[in-house]
Order: structure tokens, then sequence, then C-alpha cells
């Protein structure tokens, strides 16, 4: 008699939120696997936002009083409920043991522990968990296939844990197609900068993403303050993003630019803020890819970014923007922004962007991985 398949894939992450790039992700493809026949059992600690009545939603409240021992509590919850209900492939979005399939939105833990602290940080409980969790994943006697987005980070991963390449399915990019600039563009743009209040010669600076300490939303704020006075009359940056904004608003009181300063919050027309904007400005400190950069060049907005961007080489690319090398010079962010707002051809720059979006694959990245998914699920049932 032939074994009937198992259909339910189980998606595990950590924490839910409806802004973030990789819990949209998450999502995205969680969704088109269920319009291929799949149950999906989602696995979290946290969910805020609407949740799609097509999956279903599991939720432990871990009580652990650190990150690392609530990760530690969620994991091991995890492995119990796939003991008691198997899932042909097991899909996480952060690195953890047990994983079939994970999906490697995050950088490499162990090579920016050894960049960034000594040797007493690789003693700590911390460190241990999430170094025990990220080798089950990229270690040589793992299993799991990686689903790489960063060719920066696979090198990394490869260096510090020896993976086997043919476990690596290299991504595309994933951009949605409601931030390609079409025709009425234009429209939209003068309708939605004249309910900001902006004039036709003012300059719109644009930080978008969640997590502005790494994002590097300072960086954005001293370069705005070091704009001449008469530029920066005219200039605004507004940011939009789920993140604490208190230190930011201090630091823009004390620079002087608190009033060039705008919170947007987290935001659901996010097209039209980009096709009103007129630099993006993206100074991470740390990114494993990036996807806002293509969105703004499927927008048409021009780019200033820093290089450790995984997603910084399209700017290059599509001469879209410009690229700020490490070790970053804010001196050189300052100019660099300063320069593009002077520019009297920027719009030209990210047309060039957008030209380049339209004959690009950067949004091919969820059929991709549900093809990976769908081979491991298949596998296990023969």
């Amino acid at each position: 008699m032939e074994r009937k398949q198992n259909k339910t894939l189980a998606f595990c992450l950590f924490k839910y939120f409806p802004h973030g790039g990789l819990e949209r992700d998450m999502l995205r493809i969680a969704l088109a696997c269920r319009s291929r026949g799949f149950e999906i059992d989602v696995y979290t600690t946290s969910w805020r936002g609407d949740m799609p009545e097509s999956l279903r939603l599991h939720l432990h409240r871990p009580r652990g009083l650190t990150n690392h021992r609530r990760m530690r509590e969620y994991h091991a919850w995890v492995a119990r409920q796939l003991a008691e209900n198997p899932a042909a492939c097991v899909v996480g979005f952060n690195k953890m043991p047990g994983l079939d399939v994970y999906y490697a939105a995050d950088g490499c833990y162990k090579a920016k522990a050894l960049e960034q602290h000594g040797r007493f940080y690789r003693l700590l409980s911390r460190y241990r968990l999430y170094h025990a969790f990220e080798e089950a994943v990229f270690g040589s006697s793992s299993k799991a296939l990686i689903l790489m987005l960063s060719k920066v980070q696979e090198s990394l991963y490869v260096k510090h844990y020896g993976t086997v390449p043919s476990r690596i399915h290299r991504l595309p990019p994933n951009v949605a197609r409601d931030r390609i600039a079409d025709a009425k563009a234009p429209e939209i743009r003068r309708a939605f900068r004249q309910t900001l209040g902006l004039r036709e010669d003012d300059r719109l600076l644009l930080q978008l993403g969640s997590d502005f300490r790494r994002k590097g939303l300072d960086r954005s704020i001293l370069a705005l303050a070091s704009l001449p006075k008469t530029l920066l009359a005219r200039t605004w940056l507004h940011v939009v993003g789920d993140s604490p904004k208190r230190p930011y608003a201090r630091l823009a009181r004390r620079l002087g630019v608190a009033d060039h300063v705008v919170f947007l919050g987290p935001r659901d027309d996010v097209p039209q803020i980009l096709v009103s904007a007129d630099l993006l400005v993206h100074p991470a400190y740390h990114e494993n890819t990036g996807t806002v950069l293509l969105e703004a060049l499927a927008s048409g907005l021009a780019v200033a970014v820093t290089g450790v961007c995984g997603y910084a080489h399209y700017i290059e690319q599509a001469q879209a923007g410009w690229v700020i090398p490490e070790p970053f010079d804010q001196d050189l962010f300052n100019r660099t922004v300063r320069e593009a707002l002077e520019r009297h051809d920027l719009s030209d720059v990210g047309r060039r962007g957008a030209q380049f979006a339209r004959r690009e694959d950067l949004y091919g990245m969820v059929d991709a991985a549900v093809e990976v998914i769908e081979t491991v699920a298949r596998h296990a049932a023969t």
C-alpha cells in the first residue's frame, strides 16, 4: 500500500510583526506553499497584525529573562510540538537545530562575534547557545538545506563552518510588485508631497526600515545636520519603521534639526512614500541583504547606502546611487548626501534604477524558495 504523503509544513519564526522584511518574506512563502496544497503550521512566540485564516498559528510564551534563554525554551517547545505532530518539512526563519530548510535572512553570528567582541564574550552562555544553533544549521555535519540571500554571507558561513556548497540554494531577491513605479508615479508624487506640505524645490530624504540602530539612523541625522543652512532649510528626513525613536529624536534636537526629522512610524503606504522622496538613505551598520534598496530601484528613487549591505551591488550595477565603502566614513557620507541633493539631475539617477529593475529578476524569491521546500517535502514521503 502506498504511504499517504504528509502535506503539513512547519514554519518556525521566533517573533512576527507585520513591518519586518524577514517576517513579510515568511508570510509570502507560507501563503505560496498553502496555494500549492500544503497545510501550514506556524510556530512562534508572538504574532502582531492580521493572521491569514488559511494558516494555523501556534503560540508559546517563553519564560526566560534573556533573549537567548527564551530562544532555547522556544526551540524545546517546537521540538515537542513536532514530535507529536510531525511535518513533511520544517522551515526555519531563525537558526536552530532540527530544521530541514533554513531561510538565511540573518548574517553570520560567529563572524560578527569574532569581529566585534573579545575572547570573554565567547565564554558567555549567550554566545554558546547562538553559536551552537548556528552550527546546527551550517555545520559540516548538518543536512539542512539553506536558502541563501547574500553572497557575502555565504562566503562567511563556508569559512567559519565548512558548509557543504551543495546544501546552499541561492535565491533571487524579492521585491513586491506594488513597488514598481508606473505611469501614475509623477501624479502620485505631486499629490503625496502636497499632503506633506512640500514645495516643488524641497528635498525629501527617506530612511525606511525597522531597527533604527542597525539601519544607521544616527548617521542619517548627522548627515542632515551637516547640510549647508540654505539646503537644510528646504530638506526633510522622513523615517518609516517600527522602532523606538526617543534616542534619535534626542540626537536631532541636540544637533538643531529636530524640526526637519519626521518619524512616520510603520506605514502601509510605502509605495507612495517611495515615489515621493528624492533620496533613500540607508547607512546601515550591517545588513544581510537590504530589500528596501531594490524597492527604491523599482520606484525610481536614488540611493545612498553603505557597502556592507548585501544588495548594495545592485545600486552600483544600476548606477542608481552611491555606495559608501567600508570602513564607514561619516564625512564621506555627509558629502555624498549633500552633493546628491544639490544635483539637478537626481531624478535621472533614480530613473536608471527603475530601468534596471524592469530588466532584472528582482522578484522571483518566493517561487524559488517554494520549489526547494516542496522538493524536501516530496522526498520525505518516499
